[in-house]
């Protein structure tokens, strides 16, 4: 299902088969998830500087071969006889230069050479796609592909946005899709299980006047749900902005305690409006999260299980693409879109 221009449904085309270069994997795509920033590429809000362009960063599927038409010397030709191939997970970040200050010093998401999943290279709304194997990850073996899927972007982004909340108890999540309903799962677990990070108690803001998200918000652990514009029960120590409503940040400034921080959790989000000094002083503060490293999801996908997350997703085939995004963008389902051959 291929991009080719702004606002411009996805069109289905025929394509070869890929060919695999040195250093990269020809996977078979068996699922691959949905995501918001799909809709600010289709809506021009973040460039697609040339396309036509394949989008999909949150691909789970098999490995048919790596290097310049070479199987997998991993597995093929090694496999026994009903044995699996090979399964592994593409994320957002498709490549960093390896050279830049930012990839020296562990912060390879700030990497200004960087190319991206389904942006710069073609992503996984396919059936086949290619992927550097450096930033492939290993998938745990408890997840169904569409069920992994999810866990790609939503899961790691979440993640990310979590430990720049540090030690905070009491997080706001505000919007309750697909990143916070896995975020909500993770923050129920603290100690051994998570690392070392303090159990949180979460506080789930929807759109107003939508219960089904609140409903699902208050199934999946969070202690209060309610509309993005109400106060909490009480001041929280974090709050995690996920929908790409410039509004909301100060609004989450004014549910915060002092000491605490405001996280913007996605690639693109509308003007935030100006506001009194007032809600930012006692030492509050604002912040952005950018792309992921993959130490973070490394640690993600190792944590995953052990809490165990339960991914919620909405499957629809390949040529429904442009349903799915359409359903996303006017909060059709709760949890996730992933998409299947």
């Amino acid at each position: 299902m291929q991009f080719e221009g702004v606002e411009r449904p996805l069109r289905a085309v025929e394509r070869a088969i890929p060919e695999p270069g040195p250093g990269q994997l020809l996977i078979r795509v068996q699922a691959c998830g949905v995501c918001r920033t799909d809709l600010h590429l289709l809506d021009g809000e973040v460039e697609i500087a040339r396309p036509p362009r394949i989008l999909g960063h949150q691909i789970v599927g098999t490995v048919e071969r790596r290097g310049a038409g070479g199987e997998d010397p991993l597995r093929a030709g090694e496999r026994e006889p009903g044995e699996q191939p090979r399964r592994v997970g593409v994320p957002w970040l498709g490549w960093t230069c390896g050279e830049c200050v930012y990839c020296l010093s562990g912060r390879e998401n700030l990497c200004p050479n960087a190319r991206f999943t389904g942006c710069d290279i073609d992503g996984g709304f396919a059936e086949y796609a290619l992927a550097d194997e450096r930033y492939c990850f290993e998938l745990p073996e408890s997840y169904p592909s569409e069920q992994a899927a999810p866990l790609l972007c939503a899961g790691l982004i979440g993640y990310r946005a979590l430990r720049m909340c540090g030690d905070a108890r009491s997080i706001g999540l505000y919007g309750f899709g697909a990143a916070a309903h896995i975020l909500a799962q993770v923050c129920r677990v603290g100690g051994e299980v998570a690392d070392g990070m303090p159990e949180r108690r979460v506080f789930a803001f929807t759109r107003a006047g939508d219960a089904a998200a609140q409903s699902f918000a208050l199934e999946l652990g969070a202690e209060w749900a309610g509309a993005a514009g109400e106060q909490p029960p009480e001041p929280l120590e974090a709050a995690i902005v996920f929908a790409p409503a410039g509004e909301l940040v100060p609004a989450a400034l004014r549910a915060l305690a002092p000491g605490g921080v405001v996280v913007c959790g996605g690639i693109h989000m509308s003007d935030i409006p100006s506001f009194p000094y007032s809600i930012l002083w006692q030492e509050r503060s604002v912040r952005s999260v950018a792309n992921l490293t993959r130490r973070d999801g490394e640690e993600m996908l190792a944590l995953a299980p052990k809490v165990p997350v339960r991914t919620h997703v909405t499957v629809y085939p390949l040529e429904r693409a442009n349903e799915a995004l359409a359903d996303l963008r006017a909060g059709r389902f709760t949890g996730a879109a992933v998409l299947v051959p």
